[in-house]
């Protein structure tokens, strides 16, 4: 039960929600797996969607030149691969 709170669970550790499979654990829409090219200032960075160039937030993620997020709404909600 990743990321969703037991009946009871008082004083009980949870563990952070994590995406899968392509999917934003928020909405249920799929992401993009993207390469990161360049970080750039203020959490933003240059990302290669395999058909395209984006500038996306990277705010919510440590993610570094070479590794592949999840990409949703130009916002990173996952590291999938690391460099």
């Amino acid at each position: 039960m990743d990321g969703e709170n037991q009946a009871g669970g008082a004083g009980t550790a949870h563990s952070a929600p994590s995406c899968h499979d392509d999917v934003c654990i928020t909405c249920s829409d799929s992401g993009l797996p993207s390469r990161v090219v360049e970080l750039r200032e203020q959490g933003l960075a240059l990302v290669d969607t395999g058909s395209s160039r984006e500038v996306i937030s990277v705010a919510l993620v440590d993610a570094g030149r070479g590794d592949t997020v999840l990409v949703h709404a130009a916002e990173a909600i996952a590291v999938v691969a690391r460099i």
